[in-house]
């Protein structure tokens, strides 16, 4: 999970730098933004899975 996060950021890191030096800076941001939000969803998901992992081990 931790390198999949890492990968994304590099990754859009990388894309914003050449959509930045390319005058193309809505689309970096963009790209930037795009990125944030995969990783916020693949953060959300493991935290859904955690709380079902703690509702089923205490039977609530």
């Amino acid at each position: 999970m931790i390198f999949k996060i890492a990968a994304i950021g590099i990754l859009v890191s990388v894309l914003n730098q050449v959509l930045s030096r390319s005058g193309r800076e809505e689309q970096a941001t963009m790209v930037t933004l795009a990125g944030l939000v995969v990783v916020l969803m693949m953060v959300v998901q493991e935290i859904s899975a955690l709380f079902t992992l703690v509702q089923d081990l205490f039977g609530l």
